[in-house]
């Protein structure tokens, strides 16, 4: 995921953990894997399934037993709780819901604290590297902090300190997710759709490049260059000089924040433009530069304002400055905080791009072409169901606003739940873990560009855009020159498959095979599954109610004959569990 991974990706947990809070952490997993095999797998058996409550209710209070851990944590459990939030593939949306709302904030460090690690980090005192700090840092989240400080050339910066033992603390928690993601892997279901060992490793090797201030100041100065020709985007200088392993300094950009809709609008800023700007621009990042900003939030956003037809020639805006009310003002979308970043893989570019194109045509059969391409769709799935499907999906949601798409789809989450169940549930799917910073970057910015703009419409934007993909020389020529070629190749190929269709035939070893569609495969397997589940019933409660009848009078042949019933009963339920 990070560009820089180096030595701290890979590094060896050789750093020191903090034993008391590991057992807090190993009990409360612990706790939640017993809690699934009690309800969701013992519970569950017929003869004890009167006993069983509903299960959303349940995860969702396991979800915001999670939530308060995580704030009162910090650490690493808030990023793997908003990591979890975009996983509505695996986990039901209230479960998701209950996870969205985890915010990166926590209580600051102290001062002095942070004087001593960045004393240590340069080996010399802070006062020779800062003409100024300020205490009251501009903001605290679970890894590092913020501070507005001034060099001793003049120059006015924000310096971003890791917080003192903050690698104790995120060992500390990637080993017990670490732990947890390993038994995760008991349940066939997770298994068959996403690499949780894959999962497990990116997202450690993720969070510890976040320890590494220079890979930051690398990763921001990569977007700088992609950006270079867009006058429209400004990245913010890295002061190599004042920066190391636990300290960043950089150029001041706190101009407007995306957030301040009162600031925005006095200055001119155009809410609606800066949404689509903001949509645009994560589209170049993910089609173009493949090289995504991951952390989109309103606090690492902010607004530029520029020289409007009314001001001076002089006219300058400096960071934290009050900005003269305008009619309409050009502006610059700054980006900040590049210590989470994505890179879009090889192997599945030429995937997306046909998802966006496929979406921006309408074209459902081009997008099942690309999911399959990419991976995500397995051999054996219904790929005209799937299809089909999409297409009443785009149907229903072509064109309109993401407010209005964002209400229809709550208000129809269990009619479009019945309607995906057998296919989210049945089709052999595999996540493309490589893309999940990705969809969580765009999931951010959707609720970014809603409250920027409620009636916002990204439709305006994927179809430019889409066209101007597919005139480029990896989005147009290359890629109907392959398309040309998976022809040819069929077609060259006729007069072999021609020639030896003839040959089977007259030598009489022509044989015809015939299958059932997955969907008809699907509800006969439903049905054999269903007879044995009866027939497997019956013979236990057979067994069971045996051993109540004779117990009166052979009361250890009946003890024995219930207790091999119910533990033949849990055997069979582990077993359906295990496979998913």
């Amino acid at each position: 995921m990070h560009d820089e991974h180096g030595p701290t990706a890979s590094a060896a947990t050789t750093t020191r953990i903090d034993r008391r809070r590991l057992r807090r952490l190993q009990r409360f997993f612990l706790r939640v894997i017993l809690h699934v095999a009690w309800w969701d797998v013992v519970l569950a058996l017929p003869v004890l399934r009167f006993l069983r409550s509903e299960p959303i209710p349940r995860w969702c209070a396991l979800a915001r037993r999670y939530r308060a851990l995580a704030v009162e944590f910090g650490g690493v459990l808030i990023k793997l709780g908003q990591y979890l939030s975009v996983r509505v593939d695996l986990l039901p949306i209230e479960v998701v819901r209950e996870l969205s709302g985890l915010q990166d904030e926590v209580p600051p460090a102290s001062f002095e604290a942070i004087r001593e690690q960045i004393d240590a980090d340069f080996d010399r005192p802070l006062d020779e590297i800062f003409a100024h700090i300020d205490t009251e840092p501009l903001g605290a989240a679970s890894l590092a902090q913020v501070h507005a400080a001034r060099l001793t050339d003049g120059r006015e910066v924000v310096v971003k300190v890791l917080r003192p033992g903050i690698e104790v603390l995120v060992e500390t928690d990637l080993i017990a997710i670490t732990a947890f993601f390993r038994r995760l892997k008991m349940w066939r279901f997770l298994r068959r759709r996403v690499d949780l060992d894959w999962v497990a490793r990116e997202f450690a090797d993720t969070t510890r490049a976040e320890l590494d201030m220079r890979a930051e100041g690398k990763n921001a100065e990569r977007f700088a260059e992609n950006f270079a020709e867009d006058p429209t985007v400004e990245i913010p200088a890295i002061i190599w000089e004042a920066s190391s392993r636990h300290t960043l300094t950089e150029e001041n950009v706190g101009y407007i924040r995306v957030g301040d809709f009162d600031a925005l609008d006095r200055a001119g800023i155009d809410r609606t433009m800066l949404a689509r700007r903001l949509f645009r621009l994560y589209l170049e990042q993910t089609f173009l530069h493949r090289f995504v900003h991951a952390d989109p939030h309103p606090g690492n956003l902010f607004v530029k304002p520029l020289a409007g037809p009314d001001d001076p020639e002089d006219f300058s805006v400096l960071p934290g400055q009050d900005v003269p009310e305008a009619e309409e003002r050009p502006f610059q979308v700054v980006f900040v905080d590049f210590g989470m970043v994505a890179v879009i893989p090889p192997r599945l570019t030429g995937a997306l791009e046909g998802v966006l194109i496929g979406f921006a045509t309408r074209d459902a059969s081009r997008i099942v072409r690309a999911y399959a391409k990419s991976g995500t769709l397995l051999p054996g799935a219904d790929l005209a169901q799937i299809e089909e499907t999409l297409e009443k999906t785009m149907d229903r949601f072509w064109g309109i606003e993401l407010g209005r798409a964002s209400e229809l789809m709550r208000s129809e989450a269990s009619t479009m739940w019945r309607e995906l169940r057998d296919i989210v549930l049945e089709t052999p799917i595999q996540v493309q873990v490589d893309l999940l910073f990705s969809v969580r970057a765009l999931e951010v910015l959707a609720g970014v560009a809603l409250r920027l703009d409620p009636n916002f419409n990204p439709w305006p934007e994927v179809g430019p855009f889409a066209t101007r993909l597919m005139r480029t020389a990896e989005g147009g020529l290359v890629a109907r020159l392959r398309d040309v070629g998976e022809g040819v190749d069929a077609v060259l190929g006729l007069p072999v498959a021609s020639k030896r269709l003839i040959e089977q035939t007259r030598s009489g070893r022509l044989a015809v095979r015939t299958s059932f569609t997955p969907d008809a495969r699907r509800q006969l397997d439903r049905i054999d599954r269903g007879l044995e589940r009866l027939t497997t019933a019956v013979l236990l409660a057979a067994l069971f109610l045996g051993g109540v009848l004779i117990f009166d009078s052979e009361p250890r042949a009946a003890i024995i004959m219930m207790a091999v019933a119910g533990a033949l009963a849990f055997l069979g339920r582990l077993r359906a569990w295990w496979k998913g």
